[in-house]
Parts: C-alpha cells; structure tokens; sequence
C-alpha cells in the first residue's frame, strides 16, 4: 500500500523564497563579490585615515589623501612595473614547451616543434586575452574604487545601517562583530601586501645573482602567489624549478635549495613578524578553506579563501561568546 506524502504550504513557500534568493544572488554575484573586495580594501586603508584624522583634519580631506595616494600608487605600478613582467612572462610562455624539452628529454616525443609552433600563438593568445580580460572589465573596477571611497567616508557605515534595522542590544553586537572583522580584514591584507613584496624582492634579487632567466618575471610570481597560503609558494618554485632545470639540474636542484630556505624564512622570521598572531589563522582551516573556494570559485575563490574564513571564524567565535554569557 503506498503512503501518501503531504507537503505543508510553508514548506512549499520556504522552498521557493530560497530558490529564488540563490537566484538573485547568483545575478548580483559580481556587486557581492565587488562589496567584498571595497570591506577589504576600506580595512586596509581606514586606520591611516583614522590616523590623519586624530591629528586634526577633516575625514574627507583625509579620505581624499589616502585613496588618491593608493590611485597613484597603482598608477605608477602599472605603467612601469608591470609592462617589462608582461614583457618577460609573454616570451617565458612562448618560450615554454622548449624549457619543458630540455628539462625532461622524454618529452620530445608528445612536444614536437610543430606541436611547440602551433602551441605558442594560442596560449600567448589566451595570456594575453586574460590579462585584457581582467584589466578592461573597468565597471567591475570602478565599483570596487567607489564602494571602497565611500566607505572610508563614512566612520561607521556598517554600524549606522545596523543600528536602524535592530533594537540596541542585537545591534551593539553585531556592531562589534562587524568591527573586529574589520580590524581583522585590514590587518590580514596590510600583512599580505608587506609579505608578497618582500617574498617577491628576495626572489628576483636570489635569481638574479644565481643567473637565473626570467628572473623579474619568476619574482613577481613568487610574490603574488603569497596570497595563496601554503599551495602559492609551491606553485611559484615550479616555473623557476623548470627555467633553471633546462640549463643544468644541478642548478635546478639548487633552485629548489632556494625556495626551500625562502619558505623557511618566511614561515620562521617573516610570518610571526608580519602577521599578528590575532590576524593568524589555523593551517587546517586554511587548507579547508583553500580547497572549498578553489572547488567553488577557481582562482578567485582561492584567493579569497582566507578573508572569507576569517569573517566566518570571527563570526562563530562571537556567537559563542554571546551564547556563553547569555548562559550565564
């Protein structure tokens, strides 16, 4: 005798309200994710507007200051950094399935030079289709800058909205969560910033006094990929692994001597100094955290990983601190 299943209207209506929910949020996906990046920029940026603004001057003056200092800032880095590592990274592509060649011998026989022809225009293409791809989606861009300005207009813009919306004990709360998540935020990119450059800097001057090809090009990947905990400093040592491998393996064994000591200096001198321990974040949940966003979001997602496990972290850790004491 078959059983009858009965579903209740709310049910039914729950249902369709999260469905449609997921659906907006997929459709404004690219204004979250631009919110997202302006609360982590704001954080990184508003203690030194709080800074100007303690001594005196007016918080938009000072507001002002900072963003087109930041503006400048990446101004000139992208009009004289960049070009020559572009530069360096199109013939280090174009010049790839060669190194691969020389490296491992083997090889020859799935990279012929025809294959190896054929091959270079199209990834050169992709590369270059990428690179104009992230850096022509100007409104994306924009929205991050407005967003970002606006927000390290206002003191307390979060905190304003809250206190609106909620009674004043839920609202303190939240306030307080959303403020520790800032200071977290903030610190976690000032510290990142600080470490991808050195990490980049004593790449590119180690390579280049080795010899090394590609050296500026190899420093700048070593660099950015710091932003990816624990998998970018290994990803980074490959390309310099294979560079310096088509010369001789012993120099590739030396290669890897390097960024095994790099690594070491950063997990050991760099890292406890650079990032506060109240920044620090379990490596276990970093690696959850890295493995769930790169599944999700791909290279975006695992760059993003680690800020987003810290809003969850924080936010979990002060909900249980509110349960605790409300037990008591």
């Amino acid at each position: 005798m078959s059983q009858k299943i009965e579903i209740s209207s709310r049910t039914i209506i729950f249902t369709i309200v999260l469905l449609l929910s997921l659906k907006l949020i997929w459709i404004i996906h690219e204004l979250i994710f631009a919110l997202f990046f302006a609360f982590i920029f704001m954080s990184t940026l508003k203690p030194l507007v709080n800074r100007i603004e303690r001594t005196g001057v007016n918080r938009s003056l000072a507001a002002v200051t900072i963003f087109l200092l930041t503006l400048l800032a990446i101004i000139f880095m992208f009009g004289t950094i960049l070009p020559p590592i572009i530069s360096e990274s199109i013939l280090f592509i174009k010049n790839l399935p060669f190194l691969l060649v020389e490296t491992f011998p083997f090889l020859s026989d799935y990279l012929s030079l025809e294959s190896a022809i054929q091959f270079l225009p199209n990834i050169t293409q992709n590369f270059v289709r990428v690179a104009s791809g992230v850096f022509s989606n100007f409104i994306f861009l924009i929205s991050i800058l407005f967003f970002t300005f606006y927000f390290l207009l206002e003191r307390n813009f979060l905190e304003s909205f809250v206190i609106k919306f909620l009674d004043g004990k839920q609202a303190l709360t939240i306030m307080k969560v959303t403020q520790k998540i800032e200071r977290r935020m903030g610190a976690w990119m000032r510290g990142e910033l600080v470490l991808m450059t050195i990490i980049g800097l004593i790449t590119y001057f180690s390579l280049n006094i080795l010899g090394v090809k590609y050296a500026l090009s190899l420093g700048f990947i070593a660099g950015m990929l710091e932003i990816v905990p624990i998998i970018g400093p290994i990803i980074a040592a490959i390309p310099a692994f294979l560079v310096a491998s088509s010369d001789s393996f012993f120099m590739g064994g030396v290669i890897i001597i390097l960024y095994t000591i790099i690594q070491q200096l950063e997990n050991n001198l760099i890292v406890p100094y650079v990032m506060n321990k109240a920044v620090g974040i379990h490596p276990v949940t970093t690696l959850i955290a890295l493995s769930i966003g790169g599944k999700l979001g791909g290279l975006l997602g695992a760059i993003l990983a680690v800020p987003v496990a810290l809003l969850i972290e924080t936010v979990f850790a002060e909900l249980a601190s509110y349960n605790t004491s409300r037990r008591k």
